[in-house]
């Protein structure tokens, strides 16, 4: 289902067969770009929905840390409003998506990142989960690109 909201913008919200939550982890992490390609149905958002629905299918969660999740809001927000951003809330509660706090171990990697890398805060913590838990980062951001030595393995959305 198609929602119009500010600026004749719209945003993809189809009803989604994710499971509840209490389940285990998955092995991709994705970055803000990632989430943001499905939720407004840009390139890569059906490989993003691809993941989303095999994790549920699978009983098990991809990943997100709480920064990208703030990245995603304040997007939305400014770009969609907010009527768009509750409405998107809602549906993520139901999404298998884990969505982890930047704790020190997290912090302490992801500024290690944003000091040898020319890339924004909040994907350095989008690597640093994908390298805490040594798993796939999904994104469609082309500023990881200096990273990708660092990490198991970037999944490029197109």
């Amino acid at each position: 289902m198609n929602r119009l909201i500010g600026g004749g913008q719209t945003i993809k919200l189809k009803k989604r067969n994710w499971r509840k939550p209490n389940m285990p982890a998955a092995p991709a992490v994705l970055d803000s770009h990632a989430l943001l390609s499905l939720l407004r149905d840009e390139p890569g958002a059906e490989e993003v929905e691809k993941i989303l629905t095999e994790a549920g299918r699978r009983d098990e969660r991809a990943h997100m840390t709480e920064v990208n999740y703030a990245e995603v809001q304040y997007i939305i927000r400014r770009k969609d409003g907010e009527a768009a951003w509750q409405t998107i809330a809602r549906e993520l509660v139901a999404a298998p998506i884990q969505f982890h706090v930047a704790d020190r171990v997290l912090a302490d990697r992801a500024a290690d990142f944003k000091t040898r890398y020319k890339i924004s805060l909040a994907d350095a913590f989008a690597a640093a989960l994908a390298k805490t838990r040594n798993a796939e980062l999904v994104t469609g951001d082309r500023e990881f690109k200096v990273i990708e030595s660092e990490l198991k393995k970037i999944r490029w959305l197109k």
